[in-house]
């Protein structure tokens, strides 16, 4: 339960930062507050390749971002318009697989991509030109007649009505900001390992610009994974609860049964301290050799599962799919989802183990023979 719960955070985490935000981002100083192109930034390409190179740093993608009217025949909307580096982009985001109609823009491409509901809205086609107009960098114009390359389309309705790509060279000089960008996404290969990059990252830059990692860039995602884990945690102790009242009625049992047997060790010279001590052991030994085998045989289980998601169909899968994500339920394979049952369960017949000490310390020899 606790390897599907995780795993489903985990996996939330990842697809969220995949994408658009990347784990890490870098960006000039207060831009994040006021999201203007006036707030980019300039970054060379040598100090990309730095960031790049960084141990486990596996993507570090540029954008252009801004916001501008689109407009086809009579009909004018807001969109979100992107500059970004095709063959980055794709590695980060897989937005290539998106493509629908079209073709995927390149490098030196001075067309766009447009999300399948803002072209329904436009009522635009492949071949089409539309117009583009607002604000560039520190006011200026930024006005164009551009043709629609490609069509992709999102299952997030919020970016499928909105989004528009454009080649970065292209991006920079429409809005006349060359060598500029707002965001710098980096990818990572290992989640846990965060921390580090972002120290490593941030070592890299001044106070003139931020590096924030994707708990700042995405708190609606961490409270809702908090939420989800405080009621998880609810569940696990409720489970706890009934396993210990199992555990304890278990060496209730093996101590009551052992009465007469107790009593003759004592009568023959047997300190009390000493019975004890070997009943708490051997109660200690026995959930030791519980947990350990209820390890062995989970560990091919959740590794199959975490090799092979459980798929969801029918409604489940639609809402998944909607909010972007793939219809499975993932696992965790993970040194902590057995260590932390592992020394709980083990806390728990520690606990239990008292109940022997309590009654031989309190045991009569003779009445206990009666028995």
């Amino acid at each position: 339960m606790r390897s599907m719960q995780e795993g489903s955070y985990d996996y939330m985490v990842d697809a969220s930062v995949s994408m658009y935000t990347g784990y890490i981002q870098v960006h000039a100083k207060d831009y994040w507050d006021k999201r203007s192109i006036d707030k980019s930034m300039e970054l060379s390409g040598e100090k990309i390749e730095k960031i790049d190179s960084l141990q486990n740093v596996t993507l570090a993608t540029p954008r252009l971002e801004s916001f501008s009217l689109i407009s086809y025949g009579n009909v004018t909307k807001v969109a979100s318009i992107v500059g970004i580096d095709p063959k980055l982009e794709n590695k980060m985001t897989d937005l290539k697989d998106k493509l629908i109609k079209g073709k995927y823009l390149k490098k030196e491409s001075r067309g766009l991509m447009i999300s399948e509901g803002l072209a329904e809205v436009l009522k635009v086609g492949i071949g089409d030109s539309v117009v583009l107009y607002g604000q560039g960098y520190h006011g200026v114009t930024a006005a164009a007649q551009v043709q629609v390359e490609g069509i992709v389309k999102f299952t997030l309705p919020a970016l499928n009505k909105s989004m528009v790509y454009l080649g970065l060279d292209y991006a920079q000089w429409l809005y006349a900001a060359p060598n500029r960008i707002t965001t710098l996404s980096i990818m990572i290969d290992e989640a846990n390992k965060i921390n580090d990059v972002h120290l490593a990252v941030l070592n890299l830059f001044d106070d003139k610009y931020e590096v924030m990692m994707w708990p700042e860039l995405m708190p609606e995602l961490v409270q809702s994974i908090e939420v989800d884990n405080a009621g998880g945690i609810i569940m696990l102790g409720i489970l706890y609860v009934v396993i210990g009242f199992g555990i304890f009625g278990t060496v209730m049992m093996m101590t009551a049964e052992r009465t007469k047997e107790f009593g003759i060790l004592i009568s023959v010279g047997m300190k009390k301290w000493r019975l004890s001590y070997v009943s708490f052991l051997e109660s200690l030994f026995l959930s030791f050799i519980g947990v350990l085998a209820g390890i062995i045989v989970s560990i091919p289980i959740l590794y199959y599962l975490k090799l092979n998601p459980i798929p969801l169909t029918g409604e489940m899968a639609d809402v998944m799919l909607k909010f972007g994500l793939d219809p499975i339920i993932p696992f965790r394979f993970a040194a902590n989802i057995f260590v932390d049952q592992f020394l709980t369960v083990l806390v728990i017949a520690m606990i239990s183990a008292l109940y022997p000490l309590s009654y031989i310390s309190k045991l009569n020899p003779i009445n206990a023979m009666r028995k």
